[in-house]
């Protein structure tokens, strides 16, 4: 198996999924307005920092899932994805995964945003195997809690390595794509690793390890 491995956020979308479904419940009013922008604008520029603190954030995300029943949430999420997340796929990152999947790899899409956000983006892309951070169910109802490990930094590899040891298999060969920092540990353990449209740390260690750096998040406005 070849393994071809696809962060989210800011690399196969030209935003970020987590972000732009907080500023949507915000649009909607399934949470507080200013109250939860001003915390999501805060989580975001920590992660951007890289000092998120994982835990408190995973609290405040999944906080708004145990307040509604899941099937009005998945009605708001079906929305979102059409409104706000098909815009941000653009040309260049569809034909990235297009060109992994013409040559047999494996795909997989792993990020730190939670499994009920993102899991209608991994079949936007057609990508079968999505490791993210999973929130908590019982009875029905999420829990605003989470199950297993966060995939968000070092826990990206134990997520990774735990899906391995779930298939049995050790890939061949492994590629990387990622836009950030908080994907330094991950990079640096396989055998291609890529800086997509990279921050400024990210792209300064890719020049200086001698990593490609790809452009794909141009999005193309509308004519007229």
């Amino acid at each position: 198996m070849k393994l071809a491995i696809f962060d989210l956020d800011n690399t196969l979308l030209a935003g970020d999924s987590d972000h732009a479904w907080g500023a949507f419940m915000t649009e909607h009013g399934i949470v507080d307005a200013d109250d939860y922008a001003r915390h999501n604008d805060e989580f975001l520029r920590h992660y951007q920092q890289g000092t998120l603190d994982i835990d408190a954030y995973l609290r405040f995300a999944l906080a708004p899932l145990a307040e509604h029943p899941a099937e009005d949430l998945e009605a708001w999420r079906a929305e979102f994805i059409e409104r706000d997340i098909r815009p941000l796929i653009t040309p260049a990152a569809r034909e990235l995964v297009e060109s992994h999947r013409r040559r047999g790899h494996t795909l997989m899409l792993i990020t730190a945003t939670n499994a009920f956000v993102t899991g209608p983006i991994a079949e936007l892309f057609d990508i079968p195997h999505l490791l993210a951070t999973e929130p908590e169910r019982r009875n029905g109802r999420y829990t605003g809690r989470y199950t297993g490990t966060p995939t968000f930094q070092h826990g990206k590899i134990l997520a990774l390595e735990e899906w391995l040891e779930t298939q049995q298999v050790r890939p061949e060969e492994t590629w990387f794509y990622s836009d950030s920092r908080n994907d330094l540990p991950l990079l640096e353990q396989v055998d291609h690793p890529v800086a997509v449209d990279p921050d400024p740390v990210l792209r300064r260690e890719a020049e200086a390890r001698g990593w490609p750096v790809l452009a794909l998040n141009v999005v193309e406005e509308p004519a007229g």
